[in-house]
């Protein structure tokens, strides 16, 4: 077992209520959950997230926290948060990853992979 690990799990949704496709308006929400799979405890310092449309703009966002907290995660703990994003195009993706610090004072970061958004039933 790995001293510092965290797991990233996402699922992501369409949200075709709060989306207007007339005016090229796609809404998005992300379901996330981090579980530190690590031996050390650590807590959530920022985030940095590149988000990519289906026209290869690129938009980043960086900050810090997730939805206002800072969780600190003791060696198999999770926690879930929903966030969403907005796009121009029916097709897009994100990546990035968290900074988190260890009890012990070691700063590392946890990577985020790639995740695909797209409206359903969509050719691109």
């Amino acid at each position: 077992m790995l001293k510092y690990d965290i797991a990233v799990n996402v699922q992501t949704e369409y949200l075709p209520h709060q989306s207007t496709p007339s005016e090229s308006r796609y809404v998005f929400a992300y379901h996330i959950t981090i579980t530190n799979c690590g031996t050390q405890a650590a807590k959530l310092l920022s985030r940095h997230w590149i988000i990519t449309n289906g026209d290869e703009k690129i938009q980043e966002v960086k900050g810090g926290g997730v939805v206002g907290e800072y969780p600190h995660l003791e060696s198999g703990e999770s926690f879930q948060y929903s966030s969403g994003t907005v796009m121009d195009t029916v097709v897009g993706s994100m990546h990035g990853s968290y900074q988190f610090i260890a009890d012990d004072g070691t700063e590392f970061e946890a990577p985020i992979r790639a995740f695909r958004l797209s409206v359903p039933n969509q050719v691109h």
